[in-house]
């Protein structure tokens, strides 16, 4: 979203570092004589359960039967809405650039990007811009300077850092090792800095290395208020990602970025079924472990039994409250709640005199965001633009009726309305809990909750973007792989680095 406010690091060198090791993904080879597993329940076809229906096809073959329980529509939390016969992303929006496993979905399902559509940004502190970007990349390096010294290069440096430490992944994925709990991932990755960085927030991490306070309460809160709508005392390692977003070249998919679910899922042939999931038990069969799914449908109640389940939505409490029976120590306790944002997608002309600007002409931002004012009650709003946009295609002028999304912790009265729009055609709300309320715990959920019973929107709890639930999504696969043929050698390796150049 502010992709020009601070200068693009580099990616060439992350990229050709990775580029050998991601030709050699594919599926391992299974031991001879040994069986694949003949059902596998996947619960959830969000970006998460669609990716792992994929990469578990790919590790165990085309010939088992995979099954992927889902009560709404495929994509989850990636979603779109109608406004004026017009698709819309009323979910996840942005994907970025280093985004690897999303842009080989994309290649795969042969899908393309959406065409981009200039817009400058702007941060609005309730009273006046304390930043705005123009159409000059020099010059808005010289505005950073000129209000905040070396802050953003200090700044750019600790992202790369860690980005650069975090493509690691890739490697070790394309080579077929796993991980059996996220503490061992971020370890592999980033040392115990990484691990570390789930427990200290992002003021304290930036302030360490130099960032002044004026920056972080300026430009670090306004980024986290658009992207998880949360303040500078989140995590450092979530909080990298998200500024890692801020200063790459964001991309999303024409059509819709949900079509890579569902095209993920048409590919593997997965067997989509419409119901909700309330439970599983554990029983056993010649003495391994046999999982009973239980669901919900328009029929009623139903059961089937897998050799393997993934789920692939959070269990937190309030989400998906599904129980589980017959399990010794019992699996109850995922402590921690969901972050609310409400998303309002106005049809309307903005009132630009809110912002300083009494002639709508004259207002040039498609996007503004917000520093932590209490006098602020929306997060962010942006003029979006359709998912599917022709060669003639146009971003509405400021003085035009536009399509806009606004994101606020509240649904918007009618007087917030009026305060931001002069007049408006239609208002379309959608609440999501979108993300972790980082605050509300400090540990990280397990991957494993049983021998072939995996968890993998804990990951959300480190970082939550459409390619972190990709990269786990690969790493529960690896993970069921090489547990099911007892290949332990594969399984959380130290020095793995120097395991990968040797195989190299």
């Amino acid at each position: 979203m502010m992709a020009e406010l601070q200068p693009v690091p580099c990616a060439m060198r992350l990229l050709s570092a990775i580029a050998i090791g991601v030709l050699l993904a594919g599926p391992s080879s299974a031991a001879a004589g040994d069986d694949p597993p003949g059902k596998i329940a996947v619960v959830g076809a969000g970006i998460g359960g669609s990716a792992v229906a994929y990469f578990l096809q790919q590790h165990f073959g085309p010939h088992m039967q995979l099954d992927v329980y889902e009560k709404g529509s495929e994509g989850g939390r990636l979603a779109t809405i109608i406004v004026n016969k017009q698709q819309y992303e009323c979910g996840g929006a942005s994907i970025h650039s280093l985004s690897l496993h999303m842009q080989d979905f994309v290649k795969l399902l042969g899908l393309k990007h959406r065409r981009e559509v200039a817009g400058k940004s702007a941060i609005f502190s309730g009273e006046q811009f304390v930043l705005e970007e123009t159409d000059w990349y020099l010059l808005n390096l010289f505005r950073l300077w000129w209000h905040y010294g070396i802050s953003f290069l200090r700044l750019q440096m600790w992202v790369e850092e860690v980005m650069e430490k975090f493509m690691r992944i890739y490697k070790y994925q394309a080579h077929g090792y796993a991980f059996s709990n996220l503490e061992e991932l971020l370890r592999s990755l980033g040392g115990e800095t990484f691990v570390n960085m789930t427990q200290r927030s992002v003021a304290e991490s930036l302030l360490e290395v130099g960032v002044t306070q004026r920056f972080i309460d300026d430009v670090i809160a306004a980024v986290l208020r658009s992207s998880y709508g949360q303040s500078v005392l989140m995590p450092a390692f979530a909080g990298a990602m998200s500024l890692a977003g801020a200063q790459g070249n964001a991309w999303a998919v024409e059509g819709g970025n949900k079509l890579v679910c569902s095209g993920l899922l048409k590919l593997t042939k997965a067997n989509v079924i419409q119901a909700r999931v309330t439970g599983v038990s554990l029983h056993s069969s010649d003495g391994k472990a046999l999982y009973q799914v239980h669901y919900e449908d328009d029929e009623g109640q139903g059961s089937a039994f897998y050799d393997m389940v993934v789920i692939a939505t959070p269990l937190h409490s309030g989400r998906s409250n599904i129980t589980f029976e017959n399990f010794d120590p019992a699996i109850t306790d995922f402590p921690g709640s969901f972050h609310p944002t409400i998303t309002s997608v106005v049809h309307g002309y903005l009132n630009s005199s809110y912002f300083g600007f009494p002639d709508p002409k004259l207002f040039p931002f498609a996007s503004i965001l917000t520093t932590d004012s209490p006098d602020l009650f929306f997060k962010a709003m942006d003029n979006i633009c359709p998912v599917n946009i022709s060669g003639a295609f146009r971003r509405k002028q400021p003085q035009e009726a536009a399509i806009w999304r606004v994101l606020s912790q509240q649904p918007l009265d009618k007087q917030q309305l009026k305060t931001l729009f002069r007049s408006y055609y239609s208002v379309q709300v959608t609440e999501w809990q979108a993300y972790p309320h980082y605050d509300s715990t400090k540990s990280v959920p397990p991957i494993i909750l049983h021998d072939n019973l995996f968890y993998l929107n804990g990951v959300e709890w480190v970082a939550s973007s459409m390619e972190m639930a990709a990269v786990a999504a690969k790493n529960v696969a690896l993970l069921a792989y090489n547990r099911w043929y007892q290949d332990l050698e594969k399984i959380d390796q130290k020095d793995l680095m120097q395991k990968v150049k040797t195989e190299l």
